[in-house]
């Protein structure tokens, strides 16, 4: 045990323990005074927020004289709340103190390394205060042995040099063939080059912390190493003492340098891109999550399909016996001349920048893994210019491509892992069909853009109209609202299965109707038709089975053409004087009406009934049971006795919903935001804080702002105006940054480091991104 200095403030003592030497737990004693000023409070979660940042393991106990027990308001809620935001939970249930109040608390990391067994409060005879015990377990980092074998490439022979080398030159081939023909000769030759380069071989998974960093070299000196410790041990001479330590010393330093120079490289690979900072990140400190393992995979792989199968077949069973015929309206749109017959065939420059564009992702059906095709691309830019322009100029998508792999991963790992509705199917399509796909997407957005097709409401997947466009035009809308004195009933659909219950026939007569035809329109229905999916549990796979209806999951133009499939629900929705906002499958409907209305039941539910009627006629299904209602007012108690009803199910009202990723509660005071988003900072924050021995302060800095700074930056135009006592959850986490980043020691406080790196202060930003936000059109 090692007592360790902390910084003290007049408000509190605290001492500092660590117990253990690796993987040792921080123990933090706290006594506050009773009738102590509430501002100790705060300078006390400061003093714990450098703790938290560098200890996955720890314990922050004492008595800290705040009501505990009634933490509803005032500086006990705010105490509490701050903790959370930093992985802290409180355990203690029950009084500690004869008058019945919970004066003394323990905080335990939620990091998972730390489990509480046997709390107990027991009053004594000498003081006023119970005590308090319990037992803790830690636990520790050790490796495991080794899983399954697994057929891969060694990546450090994936030359893309030798790879075009091996390759050759671009066979002689007719302009005019097949481009099924031409996608078979292309994944035959790309199979053969990396067989040669790189052919597959056996390895043994091992389920410990992977280092890619360790080279040959260290692996050479930690065999000297391990010899010269041998030697020393027999002989127990000097002189082999000193020539093994030393070389420890350099072994030492060698990991170090090694350490620094792999994560450096990778973070610069990643440089000016903040999505693929982030994952790059995620790899470097999380490795890739070990596929949920079965005792019959192959079985498995089937029942995953068969659930899937037989959930699409039921929705379209149950929209097909609850409607009449599809009114000839619904999938003929409106006459509209032919204005978009052909594509622009694609130039070698231009398929350079799309493939330095597409996201590097590879599917089991590719010859080779997509980031040596990208690095690569200099060299194969005529094989793709021939095989997506054959595909634009024919009006076929190729067959090969239209297949998806599918991975069942987890939703939450704390489900249950036999029940088949727990996971989440991840689709992966090839390589080159996202190529062909986002030259598609590019020409179709400019023809959208030119007709101004979409509707004003919809947002998601077309430039100016993302995710903050969309909750600053919502939330502001419900503000204004708040002004007048209205209350607003905020409703949010929710559809099944929604990308993969589509109906083509409805798709493709709103594509014709838009204006498309010639070969545009004869592509867009081949990329519909003749799709299937499989499978893949490790080496498993399931047969492949047809999907007669949706969209591909995963991929570039499916979002953009559910938009279009969905833009007549806008215009069903303000016929009845309600307002909505649309954002892929995130359907909001939000009505407002003086808090006295006798009419405002009836056309919200009238409205609902259209909505739902439209839906079932485009093959969609709502689910009543997960559409979550939200009552937008100043006064959140005085209620308005009544409740929508959809499909006959009534819709109880919550206090606070989540739309788009941000919480919205019922005075919108956005206060749950703040604290789910700085709680979520602050645990990024302590994953980086593992790789700043190992970056430049540069660097590092990036890492940062991509990792930590984006989250609280994400929409935070919403938090223009925000009360002190919220904005300072959003302190904590920037001053934690502050202190990491100029390497300031903990004992040291963070406000005088703060301004120096973080640049502008929050509280500045969302006024300055309100000015910059376009005005939609």
């Amino acid at each position: 045990m090692v007592r360790c200095s902390v910084p003290q403030a007049s408000g509190f003592e605290c001492v500092h323990l660590r117990v253990g030497n690796r993987d040792s737990v921080g123990f933090l004693l706290v006594y506050r005074p009773p009738r102590n000023p509430v501002v100790s409070l705060t300078e006390l979660a400061e003093v714990v927020s450098n703790l938290a940042l560098v200890s996955q393991r720890l314990v922050v106990l004492g008595d800290f004289n705040i009501h505990a027990e009634t933490p509803s308001t005032g500086a006990a809620q705010d105490f509490m709340a701050t903790m959370t935001i930093m992985g802290l939970s409180q355990i203690i249930a029950g009084p500690t103190h004869q008058a019945g109040h919970t004066l003394d608390l323990v905080f335990v990391a939620d990091s998972g390394m730390i489990r509480v067994e046997e709390q107990n409060t027991l009053p004594v005879s000498w003081s006023d205060h119970y005590l308090v015990s319990f037992r803790l377990s830690a636990t520790l980092n050790l490796r495991r042995g080794e899983g399954q074998i697994k057929i891969v490439r060694p990546r450090r022979l994936m030359d893309p040099e030798g790879f075009l080398r091996n390759l050759g030159v671009l066979p002689a081939m007719e302009p005019g063939d097949p481009v099924d023909v031409l996608v078979d000769l292309y994944n035959r030759e790309v199979t053969r080059a990396i067989d040669t380069i790189a052919p597959e071989r056996p390895i043994t998974l091992r389920h410990d912390k992977p280092s890619p960093w360790f080279t040959g070299e260290l692996a050479v000196m930690k065999h000297t190493r391990r010899g010269l410790e041998r030697t020393w041990r027999s002989s127990r001479d000097v002189s082999d003492r000193a020539r093994a330590t030393a070389f420890l010393r350099a072994y030492t330093v060698a990991i170090r340098a090694a350490k620094e120079s792999y994560m450096t490289n990778h973070i610069a690979s990643a440089a000016n891109r903040s999505s693929e900072l982030f994952r790059v990140v995620g790899e470097l400190l999380q490795p890739p999550v070990v596929e949920e393992t079965f005792d019959d995979p192959a079985t498995r792989c089937h029942d995953f399909a068969h659930n899937f199968a037989d959930k699409v077949a039921q929705i379209r069973l149950e929209l097909d016996s609850n409607s009449t015929t599809v009114p000839g309206e619904v999938i003929e749109a409106s006459a509209c001349p032919i204005l978009w017959d052909f594509f622009r065939l694609v130039l070698p420059e231009t398929m350079v920048e799309v493939l330095g564009a597409v996201r590097a992702t590879t599917s089991v059906l590719d010859p080779c893994p997509s980031w040596l095709i990208k690095s690569a691309r200099e060299g194969l830019v005529d094989w793709f210019v021939l095989i997506i322009n054959a595909s634009l100029e024919q009006g076929f998508f190729p067959s090969y491509l239209k297949q998806a792999v599918v991975r069942p991963l987890l939703k939450k790992v704390s489900l249950d892992s036999t029940v088949l509705n727990n996971f989440r199917l991840i689709s992966n399509l090839p390589f080159l069909g996202k190529v062909l796909e986002r030259v598609v997407a590019s020409q179709l957005q400019g023809f959208l853009d030119d007709i101004i097709y979409l509707d004003q409401s919809q947002s998601g997947f077309r430039p100016g109209h993302g995710t903050e466009t969309a909750l600053v035009a919502l939330v502001d809308d419900l503000r204004r609202e708040l002004d007048r004195g209205s209350v607003t009933l905020l409703v949010l659909l929710d559809i099944s299965a929604a990308f993969d219950t589509i109906d083509h026939g409805i798709l493709l007569g709103r594509l014709s109707g838009m204006g498309l035809g010639g070969t545009v329109l004869s592509w867009l229905r081949s990329f519909l038709e003749g799709r299937s999916q499989m499978v893949k549990l490790g080496d498993a796979c399931s047969d492949p089975w047809p999907l007669s209806c949706g969209v591909p999951q995963g991929s570039i133009l499916s979002p953009m053409l559910f938009n279009i499939y969905m833009k007549p629900l806008g215009e069903v929705i303000r016929s009845f004087g309600v307002g909505c906002h649309l954002y892929a499958d995130d359907a909001q409907l939000y009505y407002s009406f003086p808090p006295n209305s006798k009419e405002a039941s009836r056309v919200l539910d009238e409205c609902l009934a259209a909505v739902s009627i439209w839906m079932r006629r485009n093959k969609l299904k709502i689910n009543p049971d997960k559409t979550e209602v939200l009552l937008v007012d100043c006064n959140p108690d005085r209620g308005i006795g009544w409740q929508p009803v959809l499909d006959g199910v009534t819709l109880p009202l919550k206090p606070q919903v989540r739309s788009l990723g941000v919480l919205l509660d019922s005075s919108l005071t956005l206060e749950p935001q703040a604290s789910a988003v700085s709680g979520r900072a602050f645990a990024q924050l302590r994953l980086v804080c593992q790789l700043r021995p190992y970056l430049a302060k540069a660097d590092l800095a990036g890492v940062v702002h991509a990792l930590v700074t984006s989250r609280l930056d994400y929409c935070n135009a919403l938090y223009m105006g925000l009360p002190l006592k919220t904005a300072r959850k959003f302190q904590l986490v920037q001053r934690a940054a502050a202190r990491m980043l100029t390497g300031a020691p903990y004992r040291e406080r963070s406000t005088s480091c703060s301004r120096s790196s973080t640049g502008c202060h929050l509280l500045s930003e969302p006024n300055l991104r309100c000015r910059c936000l376009p005005t939609k059109p």
